[in-house]
C-alpha cells in the first residue's frame, strides 16, 4: 500500500522541497539490488524472516556493496591521530553537530542534561500509564523537528501516524511555549469540525468543504494550527510500528536510511521500547527480551552516530508503589546500565509528603496536573535532580516552561531551589 504524505493535498506551489523524501518512501520496502539467479528448489524467505546477522545476507554471485561513513556495521580500529584528523576535517567544515546537544525545548530539562539530546547516547522515559510519556515525548520530536536543519523519526507501536498528527495538531493551537490556552482545541472538538464540515459539503450546502487540509484550513479554530504543523511537517517522520514485524534490525536499516539522507541530522524516538519486536532471538523472558531491546538500541545510538530517545513502561511492582523510580522499570538493570540519561516521570499531587509541614489538602489539589520529572540517571552530570511540567492533557501537551520542586516529596526526600 502506498504511503500518502499529509502535503499531497496543497497546491504545487505551496509545497516545499522534501529532501529525504526518497528516503521515507523507501523505509517500507528493501533498497532496489540487481537481481541474482536463484536456485528452484530454494523458496524466497521475506525479509521480516531472515537471520538478524550484523550485515544482509547477498544473492550468490553479488558482492556486497562497501558500506558508506554512516552505516558502517562496525567502527573500525582508528589511531588517535586518524580520529583526530577526522574530527580537525569536521571542524574545519563547520560540522559542528558533535559538539552542540540537541534541545529538547524543556526548561529546566535541558539545563541540567548538559543542554540537550546527543549523538550516541540513548535516553529513556518512564513512567505509570497515562502520565504523559508519549504527550511529552511527541511533543520533543516535534520541538527537534521545528528546527530548520533537523528531522525526527518517531516510531509509534501505540497509534497511527493519523493519530499522532491529530494530536499535534491539539497541540499547535494553544502553541507551545507559548500557551495560548482560550484558542486550545480539543480532540472531540476537532472531530466535530471535520464530521460538520464533511456533512456541509455532502449535502451540498454552502461552506462546506471537501479534502482534510481544506476543511482544517478554512475553519478559524484550526486554521493557525495547520499553519503551526506545516512548518516542521516534512522533517516529521512517522511511522505505525507493528510489535510482530518492526524488529530492532528494520529500526536500524530504517535510521540509516534517514542519516544518510539528512546528513546525520535526525533524531530517533521510539513509543515504546517493552513493544520492540524480537526476533528471531527467543528471549528466555521479558527481563532477557527488554537486554536484547536496550542494547540494540544503545548499538544503533552508537553505530549510526544519532541521539536515540524511547520510552519505557514500569513493571507491576512499580504500578503498585507512591512513585515510580528507575527500578521500577521492566528490565531495570540493563535500563540502568545502557542509559546514558533517564528521567522518571510521577504525578506531583501523588507524590507529595502529606506530613510537610505546609501541606494543605485543598490546596494540593492544585498539583493534579502537574508531573515531577526526576533525572535519576545522568552518565555527563548530576542526577536525582526534580522538576515540575504543567500538563495540559486535553490538548496532548507539557506547558515546557517548568521549574524545580519547591515541596518535600516521600521518600524523605527534600528538594531545595
Amino acid at each position: 500500500m502506498s504511503t500518502r504524505r499529509f502535503t499531497d493535498d496543497l497546491p504545487e506551489n505551496n509545497r516545499r522541497p522534501d529532501p529525504v523524501g526518497p528516503a521515507i518512501s523507501s523505509l517500507r520496502q528493501p533498497p532496489a539490488r540487481p537481481a541474482a539467479p536463484r536456485p528452484p528448489t530454494e523458496p524466497t524467505r521475506p525479509a521480516a524472516a531472515r537471520p538478524a546477522e550484523d550485515t544482509p545476507r547477498q544473492p550468490r554471485g553479488e558482492q556486497p556493496p562497501p558500506p558508506t561513513e554512516s552505516r558502517r556495521p562496525g567502527h573500525l580500529p582508528r589511531t588517535l591521530t586518524q580520529v583526530m584528523n577526522e574530527a580537525d576535517e569536521k571542524v574545519m567544515q563547520g560540522d559542528l553537530v558533535d559538539f552542540v546537544p540537541l534541545p529538547t525545548g524543556f526548561d529546566p530539562l535541558d539545563g541540567m542534561i548538559g543542554g540537550g539530546l546527543r549523538k550516541t547516547e540513548l535516553t529513556l522515559l518512564g513512567g505509570a500509564q497515562g502520565i504523559g510519556k508519549t504527550i511529552a515525548t511527541l511533543q520533543m520530536a516535534r520541538n527537534v523537528a521545528l528546527r530548520p536543519d533537523q528531522y525526527a523519526f518517531y516510531l509509534s507501536y501505540e497509534h497511527s501516524e493519523a493519530h499522532l498528527m491529530h494530536r499535534l495538531l491539539c497541540l499547535e493551537s494553544i502553541n507551545p511555549p507559548e500557551m495560548e490556552l482560550e484558542d486550545g482545541l480539543k480532540l472531540r472538538d476537532m472531530y466535530n469540525i471535520i464530521v460538520a464540515q464533511r456533512a456541509k459539503k455532502f449535502m451540498g450546502r454552502q461552506g462546506g468543504a471537501g479534502s482534510l487540509q481544506s476543511i482544517l484550513r478554512e475553519h478559524p479554530k484550526t486554521a493557525q494550527a495547520l499553519a503551526r504543523l506545516l512548518r516542521y511537517s516534512d522533517r516529521l517522520i512517522t511511522l505505525k510500528a507493528s510489535p510482530a514485524v518492526t524488529n530492532l534490525r528494520s529500526i536500524k536499516e530504517m535510521t540509516a536510511r534517514l542519516a544518510d539522507a539528512t546528513g546525520g541530522n535526525v533524531t530517533v524516538f521510539i513509543d515504546y521500547l517493552q513493544k520492540v519486536a524480537v526476533h528471531p532471538e527467543r528471549p528466555r523472558d521479558e527481563n532477557d527480551k527488554v537486554t536484547i531491546i536496550v542494547e540494540g538500541l544503545k548499538d544503533i545510538a552508537m553505530t549510526l552516530d544519532v541521539p536515540v530517545f524511547s520510552i519505557v513502561a514500569a513493571d507491576r511492582e512499580g504500578l503498585k508503589s507512591k512513585r515510580i523510580h528507575l527500578y521500577h522499570l521492566r528490565g531495570s538493570s540493563a535500563l540502568d546500565y545502557e542509559s546514558d540519561i533517564a528521567i522518571i516521570l510521577n504525578n506531583k499531587y501523588q507524590i507529595l509528603a502529606k506530613d510537610h509541614v505546609a501541606f494543605n489538602p485543598y490546596n494540593a489539589k492544585q498539583y493534579r496536573n502537574w508531573v515531577v520529572w526526576t533525572i535519576e540517571k545522568n552518565r555527563a552530570g548530576r542526577a536525582m535532580n526534580d522538576m515540575e511540567f504543567e500538563l495540559q492533557a486535553q490538548h496532548f501537551a507539557f506547558n515546557p516552561r517548568g521549574q524545580k520542586v519547591q515541596q518535600q516529596l516521600i521518600d524523605d526526600k527534600i528538594i531545595e531551589s
